[in-house]
């Protein structure tokens, strides 16, 4: 090591289950004149390259044995990899270890194997990786001398040092080091997790004793929710298609940590109107108008004329791709920060290039269970809450009708139309809604009376009829006159979870009314 902390690579160990950039970076190693040690099908695909290769056996001078479970682990590699200058000299010379100045080693795909849905037990046991995290670790520790490579995105940072400076720098080898522990702190997290959730390949514990997070920095943000938070958005490595952290913002600005909650409330609440073109207005987190129409146009002005007054700057999703007459349209009537949808044509691409402060956000397609998230993360001060996602399920058959009066068909569609809504509404949530649209929402009302109230007037505000409309509760009613609030409102229909110690009194104020009430037996709370 010279004063600069420049440390020359004269051996390299290459051991990779990834074997991309593989050949480029052997060839440029053996350029540079570093002696390459590499194993199995590593030391194979190098030598298709053309590049000379010694096998990691004649370093040892012991075979590969148990089919490739043992090839590494042994006292010249590890020592190779953990002897000090000036400390260990005489005991690597008195044991022929010789030194491994670089090492660049990636991991067997666990993840990818244990996810694949026919992949057996023993399958996913045997892609557990131990001889590379246990080289890994070794020359991380000792970066003070060894430089350690597990991403092939470094491959090129490192050729570049090597070439420029002859060497590795203390911090570059610093950094990889880093990059090391917490590749592998995630790659033991994600096996103890799977083994703590199978019994003989069967589904264990939902919520292990020890839950891993092992997420990557996508990127920072210029500030948080107000601008004296810091912030940044990471992911966990699962697929992120027909997701707001996966989206690929098209046009505009970057997005801040607000467009990111409201988009994705947005997305969520319009991905299960898969059957017709959907358009959801968010604002603040909550939407303020949602509609149906088999035109995209239409479905996005009936939304907007729920709450235009709410809609300005707000989050606009929809769940087919939109074109240029569309983007035009909005842009037209309203400020809007996000644009969200699978897809944008290139006239609608053009139109938005000359409002740089809107952004679109292509999510891609979604295909059901994939594109959802399973597991949903808040932390408290202290710890993290965890809990399954709330998922909309309800079906037609579920319902069950308390009052005298049945629902009709159109009445039923606007029912579970509201009820789906509802549960993108803070609570205490109150849906009007009128075919295919919400006419009125009271949403994070500490009385859900309140709630009702503001529905209303928000219909009124906009001049919206609520006559013949129904309504959806996220939770159930504790008193009778959120009942007769609504029938005043001319509500016709109402869906709720039920459960109150009072629901018949509930039920005995549709009846007064006629009106038609249906419980769902579950309920949607979104704090």
């Amino acid at each position: 090591m010279t004063g600069s902390g420049i440390i020359t690579a004269r051996r390299a160990l290459l051991s990779v289950s990834d074997k991309t950039g593989l050949a480029d970076i052997g060839g440029a190693l053996h350029a540079l004149g570093i002696e390459i040690v590499s194993t199995g099908g590593s030391a194979k695909a190098l030598r298709q390259a053309g590049i000379p290769v010694r096998d990691v056996s004649e370093l040892t001078g012991f075979p590969e044995i148990m089919d490739g479970r043992v090839k590494t682990l042994h006292p010249t590699v590890h020592g190779g990899l953990l002897g000090r200058r000036g400390i260990d000299d005489a005991v690597m010379l008195d044991h022929s270890i010789t030194p491994i100045d670089l090492l660049i080693v990636n991991l067997y795909p666990f993840a990818h194997t244990a996810a694949h849905a026919g992949a057996t037990y023993e399958e996913a046991i045997e892609q557990i990786d131990i001889g590379g995290p246990a080289m890994l670790r070794a020359g991380a520790k000792n970066h003070e001398r060894v430089a350690v490579v597990c991403d092939p995105a470094d491959y090129g940072e490192l050729v570049e040092t090597l070439r420029r400076d002859g060497g590795t720098s203390f911090e570059q080898r610093r950094r990889f080091a880093a990059k090391v522990f917490a590749h592998t702190a995630r790659y033991d997290g994600m096996i103890a997790d799977w083994l703590a959730t199978r019994a003989d390949g069967e589904p264990g514990e939902a919520y292990p004793p020890t839950l891993h997070l092992a997420l990557q920095r996508a990127q920072e943000m210029r500030y948080g929710e107000n601008p004296h938070q810091a912030a940044a958005l990471y992911l966990d490595g699962r697929p992120t298609a027909g997701t707001v952290a996966g989206a690929s913002v098209l046009t505009g600005k970057e997005m801040s940590y607000n467009n990111f909650v409201d988009a994705d409330t947005a997305l969520e609440c319009v991905k299960a109107f898969d059957k017709t073109p959907a358009c959801v207005i968010v604002k603040h987190a909550n939407p303020c108008g949602v509609a149906l129409d088999p035109d995209p146009l239409r479905a996005y002005e009936r939304a907007f004329a729920c709450d235009a007054t709410s809609a300005f700057g707000g989050i606009i999703a929809f769940n087919r791709p939109i074109d240029g007459a569309l983007v035009k349209q909005i842009l037209a009537r309203q400020f809007v920060e996000v644009l969200v949808a699978p897809a944008f044509d290139e006239d609608a691409l053009a139109a938005l290039r000359k409002k740089p402060n809107v952004r679109a956000l292509a999510t891609g397609e979604w295909h059901g269970a994939s594109a959802t998230v399973q597991r949903q993360l808040r932390s408290i001060g202290g710890g993290v809450l965890v809990q399954d996602s709330d998922a909309d399920t309800l079906m037609l058959s579920d319902l069950k009708v308390v009052s005298k009066r049945v629902p009709d068909v159109e009445q039923l569609r606007d029912l579970l139309f509201a009820w789906h809504v509802a549960m993108f509404v803070k609570s205490n949530a109150i849906v009007f809604a009128k075919d295919g649209a919400t006419v009125g929402i009271g949403a994070g009302q500490m009385s859900r009376v309140i709630s009702v109230k503001i529905a209303a007037m928000k219909a009124a505000d906009a001049r919206l009829s609520t006559q013949g409309s129904v309504m959806a509760s996220d939770a159930f009613f504790p008193f009778r006159d959120n009942v007769d609030m609504a029938a005043g409102a001319g509500v016709r229909a109402i869906i709720q979870p039920g459960g109150s110690m009072r629901d018949q009194e509930v039920i005995d104020a549709a009846d007064e009314h006629d009106m038609a009430m249906v419980f769902t037996g579950t309920r949607h709370f979104r704090h």
